[in-house]
Formats: C-alpha cells, structure tokens, sequence
C-alpha cells in the first residue's frame, strides 16, 4: 500500500479521536456543571409507594408526589389511595409530617338507568367513546343525564375495577381504591367518592323535574325536596337540581337521621347505604336486570 495513503489514513484516525476527546471532556464538564442532585428522601418516598401511576392524588406519577410531598411542606402525606393508611404513615414518617386520617372511599355511579328502565331516544353510531357520544345530543338515553355506557370510565381506571355489563358500569368494591380517574372520565358528572361511612345515598342525579322524569325513568328523583325538608341533620341540600348529602354532618347526627329522609321520599331513590355490602348488593342486581 501506498505509504503516503497510510500516513493520510492514520492521520484522519488522530484528527477524529481528537475531535471526539475534546467534545468528550466539554460533554463530562457540562454534566457536571449542571448536574440536579437527587434529595435522596424523594427516592424513598417513591419506593414506600405502590407505583400504580394512577394520578389520584393530583400530581404526575408517583415521582411528581414523592416530589411535590417532600419540598412543598402544604402537600398531606395521605394523598395515595391505592397506598391508604399504611402508605400514608410511611410518608408521613419519612417526611416528618403530621400523620392525616385517610378516609376509605369508593367509586359511585349516581344513576338508575338500568333500574328505571329508561329507554333510548336514538341510536348512536360513531367513535365508541362517552365523550364522543355526548356531543351527539347529549347521549342515546332518553334521560338525558343518565350514563351512556360506552365504558370510558372502565377503559381509564389502573386498577380495572369497573366491568360494563350491558353498557352499565358495575364498581367492584374490592378493586376499586378511590382513585378518581373515573370521576375526571364521565362527561356526564355521574360518578362520585363516596366515603364508606355514609348513611345513606342517592343513585340518581337528574336535573329534570317531576312528570319529565317519571316519563323516562321509572325511579328517578323528581326533585320534590320532601327528604331536604325531613332531615333533622341539615344534612341533605337540593343544589342546582341536584340532591347533595353532607356525609360528616349525617354521621356525626346519628342513625336517626338516614330513617327520615329515606322513609320520605315518595320515588324510594333515597336510600339505606351499607358500605361495601351495598355496593356487591346492587351491584348484583344490576347483573339480574341486565340479563
């Protein structure tokens, strides 16, 4: 070979191992130049956390948390559902922060669509989504504030807590760990956290009002106000068409209070809630009548 070759060759070898030697020390300065220390704390508190990703407690991630939960002194240590108590004390104690009750709730569909027998207005055809399907007149249901059924609700819960039956979503109370993401799902504001102490519930939030619910729904509030009026508590309020209970206030009464306003209401939608039994109960009959 031509030596003159060889020479050339070997000297673009050295050019380019120059090259890289240079852009690889101003790459290792950079770095350490601007390099973020990680508050070794954050780490552990991301390792006492389930890891479920599922955003309930309002920040990205389990890492946005462990973050916000360790620099911000107002961030609760008690804000992992899936984690509950024993989570929340783990925090509570890598963070030095006042441990906080961590209430047990758990995802309601407040509507009767199935119970009631309400019909369909329409037939909707298009993208299989709630979202979608409410653009479309507000739904296929003749109530126009009833569940739609297109399962959206299921398809974003991280636990898969929710099965549609019959295009009604049934909550399974052993998977389900009040994570919300259901509730930001329904274009139709159906679904709540309800805490597992409550007295009594109400499945149904129709903003209509007396003969245009009874024509579409069989066991629909007709927004009578006979159980606001009933209960002793104050607990019980009718805003914005809708029946609201005020948990706290109708425990702290006592069980007194859950007999007036459900023996009141004249469309029995007011009723007796038993936690998680309840839950398996109606869920149960919500299979019975979908079949």
């Amino acid at each position: 070979m031509d030596p003159a070759l060889i020479k050339l060759a070997l000297g673009g070898l050295v050019l380019l191992g120059c090259i890289g030697l240079f852009f690889g020390i101003g790459l290792a300065l950079a770095a350490h130049k601007f390099a973020v220390e990680v508050n070794p704390l954050i780490e552990e508190v991301v390792e006492s956390l389930p890891l479920a990703q599922c955003g309930g407690c309002g920040y990205p991630g389990c890492e946005g948390y462990a973050i916000a939960v360790v620099t911000d002194p107002d961030v609760p240590p008690n804000l992992c559902f899936p984690g509950k108590e024993a989570v929340a004390a783990r925090v509570a104690e890598l963070t030095g922060k006042k441990m906080a009750a961590v209430e047990d709730q758990i995802a309601l569909v407040r509507c009767s669509r199935v119970e009631g027998k309400v019909s369909h207005k329409h037939e909707y055809y298009g993208f299989a989504s709630c979202t979608a399907a409410n653009l479309s007149f507000g739904g296929p249901s003749a109530c126009e504030y009833a569940c739609i059924g297109l399962g959206e609700c299921a398809a974003v819960c991280p636990f898969g807590a929710i099965d549609m039956v019959e295009n009604f979503p049934i909550v399974n109370p052993d998977k389900c760990v009040s994570c919300g993401q259901c509730v930001k799902a329904c274009p139709k504001g159906i679904i709540e956290l309800q805490t597992l102490k409550a007295r009594v519930y109400v499945p149904c939030m129709t903003k209509a009002l007396g003969k245009n619910v009874k024509a579409v729904c069989e066991v629909g509030c007709i927004g009578c106000k006979m159980c606001v009026k009933a209960c002793p508590a104050d607990a019980v309020t009718y805003e914005n068409g809708i029946v609201k209970i005020d948990h706290k206030a109708c425990i702290d009464f006592g069980p007194s209070c859950e007999t007036a306003c459900v023996t009141k209401c004249p469309r029995d939608i007011f009723r007796p809630y038993e936690g998680r039994q309840a839950i398996k109960r109606n869920s149960a009959d919500g299979l019975k009548m979908a079949g």
